[in-house]
């Protein structure tokens, strides 16, 4: 018997996935991430970036909420922390 693969791309599940992939391939959006988290200090990147990038009520272009309730936050806080890591910061 196989296992069910309950992920999508790798991510928790689809809204996860696209708010990642939004982020990543909007340059502006993805320079605004990476410049907020060379200062960032704190323990939730993913949400404090949404809160101060004026994104709270926000949606991607497939309309996915920036802060939605299916989203994996702890996935996205890794994606966040992952920005900078080839800077070695």
């Amino acid at each position: 018997m196989n296992a069910r693969d309950t992920t999508y791309e790798g991510w928790k599940n689809r809204a996860t996935w696209n708010v990642a992939l939004f982020i990543n391939n909007d340059y502006g959006l993805y320079m605004a991430a990476r410049e907020f988290m060379r200062q960032y200090k704190g323990r939730k990147p993913y949400s404090d970036f949404v809160r101060r990038a004026g994104l709270t009520n926000a949606r991607t272009m497939d309309n996915f909420k920036f802060n939605g309730s299916r989203l994996c936050y702890r996935e996205l806080n890794s994606m966040m922390r992952e920005l900078v890591e080839d800077l070695g910061q």
